[in-house]
């Protein structure tokens, strides 16, 4: 049998529902703690929000992202009491796709859980107000090279905020822009586009004000030196220094998620398992994708850790 090298990685925005993460705080003793803590810290009843709603409150990305964070860490959590974590080696790598990289620093050992759930919700705030200020709009385009859209982003004045798997790129940048460039992707034959529910330009310099925010946050952030190395989203190369770690959430902001590329790295380095923790199952497809010959498991809820075997 070949040796499994594992990494866990962990979904960004967009993943939140209704509901998210009632099984975890009712069945493992882990959840029911961090969603405690995190509700302290915030100040108001996160665990609530995500249980019930409403949905448009959770939608809000200054809830949407301390959301998604909590649930991902306290599915972890749940998934190392449960014990079911020791059928697999040590993850090499840790990695989140954009907001997930908040995930990967609980997961990583870079922070303690509900500093990175705060971290999340700070940055929730910081690129709502920019969104405010300038709105921009972010679309997903499939089944169209790389050239041909980096070229059609060159004209409409939009970026590439995300290179996600062979086939599927996302654009940002002004709401016009992005229209643009979204109906000439359709006329150079991309298979589809669609507009993403987001509220501005993420992934782009509109979210330079966000970035210089953060930035003053995090240099009043003590991290760790990762016990696990990160895989940046912006060069997609392992991280362990605190300062490098700081220095790529702030880039992440304004810069383009090489998501495909992260995972290719992880391959090239031995990983042939990954392991998605937290809610939704997207980055299960994006990996499929980039690798049909890799394993892939999800951790999302009670049922998927109970489930669970290798």
């Amino acid at each position: 049998m070949t040796d499994i090298k594992t990494a866990y990685v962990f979904p960004g925005q967009g993943a939140q529902f209704v509901g998210m993460g009632r099984d975890l705080y009712s069945e493992f003793h882990s959840a029911r703690e961090l969603f405690d803590l995190a509700d302290k810290a915030l100040g108001f009843s996160l665990s609530k929000l995500c249980f019930e709603g409403p949905e448009e409150d959770l939608k809000d990305t200054r809830n949407s992202q301390s959301a998604i964070v909590c649930h991902s860490l306290c599915a972890l959590a749940a998934f190392i009491e449960s014990g079911k974590s020791k059928l697999l080696p040590e993850p090499s790598f840790v990695a989140g796709h954009s907001l997930g990289e908040y995930s990967a620093l609980g997961a990583g050992g870079i922070l303690p859980y509900p500093q990175a759930i705060l971290l999340a919700r700070k940055r929730g705030e910081l690129m709502a107000e920019a969104a405010a200020k300038t709105p921009g709009a972010m679309a997903a385009v499939l089944g169209l090279s790389e050239e041909i859209l980096a070229d059609i982003c060159l004209k409409t004045g939009c970026y590439i905020a995300n290179y996600n798997s062979p086939g599927q790129l996302v654009i940002s940048g002004l709401k016009e822009a992005v229209e643009k460039a979204s109906a000439q992707a359709a006329e150079s034959g991309a298979m589809k586009v669609v507009p993403l529910q987001v509220s501005g330009g993420f992934h782009t310099p509109l979210m330079s004000p966000a970035s210089s925010g953060l930035k003053a946050v995090l240099d009043s952030t003590g991290f760790d030196t990762a016990r696990i190395p990160l895989v940046a989203n912006t060069n997609a190369s392992p991280l362990t220094n605190p300062q490098d770690i700081k220095s790529e959430l702030v880039s992440q902001l304004t810069g383009g998620v090489q998501w495909q590329k992260s995972i290719e790295n992880m391959i090239a380095a031995g990983v042939n398992t990954f392991v998605e923790i937290g809610p939704g199952k997207v980055l299960a497809g994006l990996i499929k994708r980039i690798n049909r010959s890799v394993s892939i498991y999800n951790i999302n809820d009670a049922a998927s850790i109970q489930n669970f075997s290798v």
